[in-house]
């Protein structure tokens, strides 16, 4: 009995913490998507650490960017260089849930930026990218637990 009520509780607390809201733009370490500059996928056409010099605050969360150019393009307009569902992993989106990224696993489709979990997700996520972007956009913004 004892444990059943403790698997119980178990239970409950990972349901809570599996459904409490998460942030609109995923932030791990005080940055926006690990640090890394949202501008350079498409200027550069690969990640660029973002720097502490050059930052921006958008939609609650600290930008960081490789280069003042970059800060400020993005300043201009954040929808066109931000990441698909705040920067956290498209794929786990397209499941209905959320989480953290590497943002060396990334996508531009449709002049879109999606980041993945892993470069193991992101080989998922390649095989039917079209597809899960529709049952991503399907659940955002509803996998943030709001």
């Amino acid at each position: 009995m004892t444990t059943r009520i403790a698997l119980a509780i178990a239970a409950l607390a990972f349901a809570g913490a599996a459904t409490a809201q998460k942030a609109e733009v995923f932030s791990d370490g005080g940055a926006a998507i690990r640090g890394y500059d949202p501008v350079a996928y498409f200027a550069e056409g690969k990640p660029a650490k973002g720097s502490e010099k050059f930052t921006h605050q958008w939609k609650g969360a600290t930008w960081r960017f490789a280069s003042a150019a970059n800060r400020d393009r993005f300043a201009r307009a954040p929808e066109q260089f931000a990441p698909q569902y705040g920067g956290y992993c498209a794929y786990a989106v397209s499941q209905g849930y959320t989480a953290s990224i590497d943002p060396k696993a990334w996508t531009v489709s449709a002049g879109k930026l999606y980041l993945n979990y892993s470069t193991g997700v992101r080989e998922t996520w390649l095989k039917d990218t079209a597809g899960y972007i529709r049952k991503a956009d399907a659940n955002w913004p509803d996998a943030l637990g709001r």
